[in-house]
């Protein structure tokens, strides 16, 4: 296995203790059935309820709302532990209120944070995010699915797709176009799942098979106005702020599997005898764990640094930006030479670096594709 790498500064004991408890809960209650949950295409719904008894799903909410008192670097921690498990789909679904919970908090009234807040971190509600349309995936200001006000409510009607717990959400944080054209008319709404006329449709993947992924379709959905986030037509503001941490969080996933097929490939690499010796006493297969694990450097020392700066209340969105698509082009890089390494097993289903090869493109589309990311980075650097 590949050795820690050293600790920023901005590691406490603190950090260390609830490092303890994450990789507890990930050896006993994940690893031995990780296989059969990416195999049935889903994991129990119970999961969500342990994670909050644990306190995973409250890091850095509120206590009132049964939070926890966390900075970014516990989020690092936890996600450097679950992806131990190789399996980028259980983080996604298991952790969706990570994008789903963020706009009822930062856009939410007093009353409607209080009625589902403790739900979601609890374990009880399952959140979810709802950007995406059929008609275009990185185009947010462009959205189509339209919300018209009628009386108290909102008539939403429209479509959603590749929505992360789409099918089994309880709570869904949905950007609609109240207004004009543009990025001035989109709004969020918190939509009940349980709303007549919203239908969903699962959607099957070439990754991420244990993540409930899902379409979602509004046919005159009634949404009380209350249930608004922030100012009608104010959404987008709400959704770029959503975008930050989401990127952060990708580029933390991203970094975790590219560590788990290293270890992977190492320790195959140790064990594995070929020609009369092992194959890591093999020049070739030397050099490649050696430039794995120069890219897992390079992306752990950007990372760190930005969740640094992000913890210390700025938005470098450049810089998060070139983060994500490094991070994930890190675990692309790490997972085709894993992959390479343990030859024949590599294709079979069942290790790690099998799963995380084909988990690997999402990382690279997801929270913005990274030519996307590239060109929104070139216009922050003042290049337009």
């Amino acid at each position: 296995m590949y050795p820690d790498l050293p600790r920023s500064p901005r590691h406490t004991r603190e950090h260390e203790a609830f490092r303890a408890t994450v990789r507890r809960f990930v050896d006993a209650e994940l690893m031995p059935h990780i296989d059969a949950w990416e195999e049935a295409g889903e994991f129990p719904r119970a999961l969500y309820r342990r994670a909050g008894e644990l306190g995973l799903l409250g890091l850095g909410y509120p206590e009132p709302y049964g939070g926890a008192d966390a900075d970014l670097f516990h989020h690092l921690v936890l996600i450097e532990e679950l992806a131990r498990t190789g399996c980028g789909g259980l983080m996604a679904s298991l952790f969706s209120h990570a994008i789903g919970a963020p706009p009822i908090l930062n856009g939410g009234s007093d009353a409607l944070k209080a009625r589902l807040l403790p739900g979601i971190l609890s374990g009880e509600l399952v959140s979810a995010l709802a950007i995406t349309e059929p008609s275009g995936g990185s185009d947010v200001a462009n959205l189509a699915t339209r919300a018209v006000r009628d009386g108290d409510h909102y008539i939403v009607d429209g479509a959603k797709t590749f929505i992360t717990s789409g099918m089994r959400a309880d709570v869904l944080s949905v950007a609609v176009r109240t207004g004009g054209p543009g990025a001035g008319g989109v709004s969020m709404l918190v939509v009940d799942g349980a709303t007549p006329g919203l239908t969903r449709s699962p959607l099957k993947k070439m990754g991420w098979w244990c993540s409930d992924t899902a379409q979602l379709h509004f046919d005159g959905c009634r949404v009380p106005v209350a249930n608004l986030l922030g100012q009608e037509n104010g959404g987008f503001k709400l959704i770029m702020r959503n975008f930050n941490h989401e990127r952060l969080m990708l580029a933390m996933q991203s970094y975790g599997l590219a560590r788990a097929a290293l270890d992977e490939a190492s320790d195959w690499a140790g064990q594995r005898v070929t020609f009369g010796q092992p194959l890591v006493r093999h020049q070739a297969v030397r050099h490649k764990l050696v430039a794995m694990a120069t890219q897992i450097e390079a992306t752990r020392a950007l990372l760190e640094d930005l969740t640094g700066r992000m913890a210390d209340g700025e938005a470098p969105v450049a810089q998060l930006c070139m983060l994500k698509n490094f991070a994930a082009q890190t675990m692309q890089f790490c997972a085709d030479q894993a992959v390479q390494v343990l030859g024949g097993m590599g294709f079979m289903r069942g290790t790690k670096s099998e799963r995380i090869y084909r988990d690997a493109k999402v990382y690279m589309i997801g929270g913005g594709a990274e030519e996307i990311l590239n060109d929104l980075a070139a216009r922050q650097l003042g290049w337009h």
